[in-house]
């Protein structure tokens, strides 16, 4: 299975895992220090803490409610050249700095979180 894109997704400034996209779909992985600490928390009800990867065909619900709606959406596709049906890259370009706990920086810029 070929990867395309990957973000790593971060929860509270810790790496929580990784989200990729790939030929047959999406896959999310839990990051295996992430599963270890005791106090690590699931990133959301619907992917609960475990080491096998999730796989589904269209982006997960979850990740897919980060990407920012109405006019702030606009605007980032507008800033980023994107397509708003490029649910990914949208979520790569704009989720670096969600309101909340979770974060998604792309993979070649993970050394870049704050």
């Amino acid at each position: 299975m070929s990867e395309f894109r990957r973000g790593t997704v971060f929860f509270k400034d810790k790496k929580a895992g990784v989200i990729s996209e790939t030929e047959r779909g999406y896959e999310f992985v839990y990051d295996k220090k992430f599963l270890e600490s005791p106090r690590s928390h699931a990133v959301s009800l619907t992917l609960p803490l475990r080491e096998e990867a999730y796989f589904s065909k269209t982006l997960f619900p979850f990740f897919d409610g980060l990407i920012p709606e109405g006019w702030l959406l606009e605007v980032t596709v507008k800033s980023w050249k994107l397509d708003t049906r490029d649910r990914m890259g949208i979520l790569l370009a704009a989720c670096r700095d969600c309101i909340g706990a979770v974060s998604v920086v792309p993979e070649n810029t993970e050394g870049k979180h704050e």
